[in-house]
């Protein structure tokens, strides 16, 4: 049965320039060639214009931007890459990040951001499966040779592949395409609703890893159309730079995960930064408690709050809250996008609770060499997202749980799959089950029902054996032992709603 979009309801955000093509598709029409051209026609209106701030660190105007990057692209030519070649990025927040980002188009080749928390060989699956034909190295130099500017790049080449944590254990690929990057900025200037004339007066700053979809597409690659200035924070903790750059450098948008609005709004220095100039607060990317949503409000008195909601797979923006349903339904991720049509396939007839189906130019066109995932998961144009959702009349979103099994830690996902293989093979285990503990800062952190294999359990070294093989964020911070064995339905599954409720957790480990 062909699915039926849910009605938008009073969606607010502006569809003009909108057209729906045979496909079904919605997209933005109007829009440059690619995110190269956009870059471009940024540097031909301000080619003296501050286009990058590394905190602490080098300030780049459009016009440097863009000749660092076409050298960076030179040499990317002379080490041998070409259109389409996948390029990994392994650098960290920083100028050369951005610089390294712009190379790689500029090239014509594929940018591959890779998640400087994981492990070698989380990173070496990423790099090999991507089939990199170079790789940005922390503390190399980038590479530099004859400027060079790829010609002829459409909306529907692919610029970038995110991975994103995998179901069954393995990262997957989200192949994004130019048009999916231009269709997302298109949307985070329209829900924001930015006067494109003033771009040139705005400033933002990053304090998100560029690697997400929230830094890069949401954040870098929005203030970039615009031609104002983006900041960079290098280390995404340092809650002292960041308030010093908003009062100091005048930023008028915010956007990071609820936990560093939780850190922020309670640091020392949070009450004497001059925060008259912030405009915009957007929120997202984790499990967010209606008193925080208020109190980050509070805050931030003179700014429009929102709280957006996406998915790697959608390039980042799917749905947005605006400032002026906040309050009202702080639980809600807001309206779709103007581009993006949502459907909740099998509502349970009650509750109108079902699974969340995403459709628009947004939506990235498959995994990376994984055809079996890319079936099961983009289906008749349709994104089945995992996520359990419901639609109310009004077309307000509500994500009520999730059907994969995943933890959201501060905006990072973590299968738990990948923790409990971790778990498998450390000493002293005998099972072991990985569910999300709640967290007031960070929404959801990451806990570890372990059945012991005999009576002298070693926490600690059960612990060290994981961290040795996954990402610090995906650790257990939680660790529960269990005398009985673990709950399972007749089918042989973990009953993780009841382990959730019967389990007692403590203090977190140090």
């Amino acid at each position: 049965m062909p699915v039926q979009p849910a009605g938008r309801g009073r969606n607010p955000y502006e569809t003009e320039g909108v057209e729906r093509g045979a496909d079904g598709i919605a997209r933005y029409v109007d829009r440059p060639d690619s995110i190269v051209h956009m870059l471009h026609a940024s540097v031909q209106r301000g080619r003296d214009a501050t286009a990058l701030v590394e905190v602490g660190g080098p300030r780049l105007t459009y016009g440097e931007l863009w000749d660092r990057a076409a050298r960076v692209a030179g040499g990317l030519r002379a080490a041998g890459v070409r259109s389409g070649d996948r390029v990994a990025l392994r650098l960290p927040n920083g100028a050369d990040w951005v610089v390294a980002f712009w190379g790689i188009q500029l090239a014509g080749a594929v940018a591959v951001p890779v998640n400087t928390r994981f492990k070698e060989a989380e990173v070496a699956y990423v790099v090999e499966d991507s089939g990199a034909a170079f790789v940005f190295a922390p503390g190399a130099p980038l590479p530099d040779g004859e400027p060079f500017v790829i010609d002829g790049l459409t909306r529907a080449d692919l610029a970038a592949i995110f991975y994103t944590s995998g179901t069954t254990g393995f990262p997957k690929g989200a192949m994004t395409s130019h048009a999916n990057f231009l269709a997302n900025v298109e949307s985070a200037i329209r829900c924001v609703g930015i006067d494109r004339t003033e771009g040139a007066t705005l400033a933002t700053l990053i304090n998100v890893p560029l690697f997400h979809v929230t830094g890069c597409n949401a954040q870098l690659l929005v203030m970039t159309e615009l031609g104002g200035r983006t900041f960079v924070l290098t280390n995404p903790l340092d809650l002292e730079g960041f308030l010093r750059t908003v009062g100091e450098e005048g930023i008028q948008m915010l956007t990071s995960v609820p936990a560093i609005y939780h850190a922020l709004t309670r640091h020392p220095q949070f009450a004497q930064t001059d925060l008259r100039h912030v405009r915009w607060v957007s929120y997202g990317g984790a499990p967010i408690a209606a008193d925080a949503v208020h109190r980050i409000m509070a805050a931030f008195p003179d700014a429009r709050v929102g709280n957006g909601f996406g998915l790697t797979e959608t390039s980042s923006l799917t749905s947005f809250l605006p400032h002026e349903e906040a309050a009202e339904h702080a639980d809600s991720v807001g309206f779709a996008m103007p581009v993006v049509d949502l459907a909740i396939d099998e509502p349970d007839d009650e509750t109108g609770v079902g699974e969340l189906l995403v459709r628009g130019e947004n939506v990235v066109g498959g995994y990376w060499n994984k055809p079996e995932a890319t079936a099961a998961t983009f289906v008749d144009g349709w994104l089945h997202t995992g996520d359990l959702a419901r639609i109310d009349d009004d077309g307000l979103l509500s994500i009520v749980d999730r059907a994969k099994d995943m933890i959201n830690r501060g905006g990072e996902n973590v299968y738990c799959i990948e923790v409990e293989n971790a778990l498998a093979g450390a000493p002293g285990v005998s099972e072991a089950a990985v569910v999300p503990v709640p967290d007031e800062m960070m929404g959801e952190k990451v806990g570890a029902v372990i059945v012991p294999a005999g009576d002298d359990t070693d926490v600690a070294a059960i612990i060290a054996h994981v961290r040795e093989r996954i990402a610090d964020f995906k650790v257990p911070q939680y660790v529960s032992l269990r005398a009985e064995p673990l709950p399972r339905n007749p089918g042989g599954k973990v009953l993780k709603a009841q382990l959730r409720e019967d389990t007692e957790w403590g203090e977190p480990l140090r």
